[in-house]
């Protein structure tokens, strides 16, 4: 497995185009200056020592040098060998209401981002469990498979939004029953299921989804997002809100008591979600319950630095580049290397 050390440095490659772009301006910027002094083939004779390609060549063997520099910041490796590592902790699966409902802003930011927040304090309280992502509108897609990796779940969560469900509605049921299915066998580890929505369940038997998911001893949690009195959904890139057929503006509240009814089938908590940190500590208390097994997982324990042949590539360009001078070569320009191949021809 390859990766980079310190991926961040690579963020420092946007200065590629930067640099090629100053250079092509001030290249043809020189050219139309001297253009004010004659004709290209009577400068060319004047200036008999002045060469157009060196200044490119050298322009190009020092962005190379730039770029590899950049890789050798970012420290490149590569794994050498994979271990299965036994870990002990518990499966949980995130079930999270992407539906345009959730940009509604009765709690800060919006619940959507208010869930966002909740979700990656879950994950640092991780230690060694197994995570997965859902998101769900009108229907539900698995986004993140259940994992250990938590960098990689952090990254899903910040990309979130509600274009990544094309058709608009709360299936609530599917997304529980999709959470089931992709826990895989049952093991010994604790498994559960955490559904953030303002339930507003209008496609499925969410009820029904979470019976089925206790049967199978899986907890389901409920985090409701949003107060009962409710808000407007904001339009995005607009100063205005959703609208009904009549041109109402569109109020949507907190089905508290679906969620209630999805916690109790699911023999799960329910608890809403507002701009304290109370909903987060009630439900990792429930998760701190489950039973916690040895769960396997493969892990590159062994990683090769790589960086040395990309330093060593870019010295030796800086080396080139240190006897390539920007003007020709006096002694060498007297050596006329199609004239002898002339001679040799008719001889």
């Amino acid at each position: 497995m390859f990766k980079f050390a310190h991926p961040e440095y690579l963020f420092l490659l946007i200065l590629v185009p930067a640099l090629i772009g100053v250079f092509i301006y001030t290249t043809l910027k020189k050219r139309r200056n001297l253009k004010q002094f004659g004709t290209p083939e009577l400068l060319a004779q004047l200036m008999p020592n002045v060469s157009v390609v060196r200044p490119q060549v050298k322009f190009y063997f020092q962005l190379t040098a730039i770029v590899l520099l950049i890789i050798v910041l970012a420290q490149p490796q590569f794994g050498s060998k994979t271990e299965n590592v036994k870990r002990q902790g518990i499966e949980v699966m995130i079930a999270l209401d992407v539906s345009n409902s959730m940009m509604a802003q009765d709690i800060q930011p919006s619940r959507l981002e208010k869930a966002k927040q909740v979700l990656s304090k879950l994950v640092d309280e991780m230690n060694n469990d197994k995570i997965g992502l859902i998101v769900f509108a009108g229907d539900a897609y698995t986004q993140l498979p259940i994992t250990v990796d938590y960098v990689s779940a952090k990254m899903f969560f910040s990309t979130i939004s509600p274009n990544l469900v094309p058709r608009q509605g709360t299936a609530i049921g599917s997304a529980i029953d999709l959470a089931i299915k992709s826990f895989g066998t049952k093991g010994k580890a604790g498994r559960a299921i955490i559904v953030i929505t303002d339930g507003e369940n209008h496609e499925d038997d969410a009820i029904g989804a979470a019976k089925l998911a206790a049967e199978n001893d899986i907890a389901v949690h409920v985090i409701g997002m949003g107060k009962p009195d409710g808000a407007p959904i904001p339009v995005p890139g607009t100063m205005s809100f959703w609208k009904d057929k009549d041109g109402n503006v569109v109020v949507s509240k907190l089905n508290e008591q679906m969620c209630k009814d999805i916690a109790t089938a699911g023999k799960g908590v329910y608890v809403r979600s507002d701009n304290s940190n109370a909903a987060f500590k009630v439900v990792n208390k429930e998760l701190d319950k489950l039973a916690k097994t040895d769960i396997k997982s493969s892990v590159f324990s062994d990683y090769n630095e790589q960086f040395q042949s990309f330093a060593l590539f870019a010295l030796l360009i800086l080396v080139i580049d240190f006897f390539v001078f920007d003007r020709k070569n006096k002694r060498l320009s007297k050596i006329k290397i199609f004239d002898l191949k002339d001679k040799v021809t008719k001889n």
